[in-house]
């Protein structure tokens, strides 16, 4: 179980929408140059590379050098620790719902058939 510590760098780097859409793309598409990262961005080149470097710190990323082209690829298995979190949440509240029907029908009347 990831301690909650260590999910705050993970939800701080996904919590902008444009270093959500850049890891959303290298899960779907994978490996991507830099240059290819921000085609799709109305952003600055340096704009990019401070996302990036935003996702390498948290772990979401990692960039490698290929002749003369920056690599990034996306890290699946630093999800995890997120997913562990909502699966945890999930648990939670679906057994304190299930809790709260408990008690609304041990405290509801039942009708008598007519």
């Amino acid at each position: 179980m990831a301690r909650p510590a260590a999910l705050d760098p993970l939800f701080a780097a996904l919590a902008d929408p444009t270093r959500r859409a850049i890891v959303e793309r290298l899960l779907a598409e994978g490996d991507k140059t830099v240059g290819e990262i921000a085609k799709p961005f109305r952003i600055s080149a340096p704009a990019i590379t401070r996302h990036l470097q935003v996702l390498e710190n948290a772990g979401l990323i990692e960039k490698r050098v290929e002749r003369q082209f920056r690599v990034v690829r996306a890290r699946p298995e630093a999800l995890r620790p997120i997913g562990s979190w909502f699966e945890r949440q999930q648990r939670h509240w679906s057994d304190a719902f299930d809790r709260l029907e408990a008690v609304i029908a041990a405290e509801t009347p039942k009708r008598r058939k007519s």
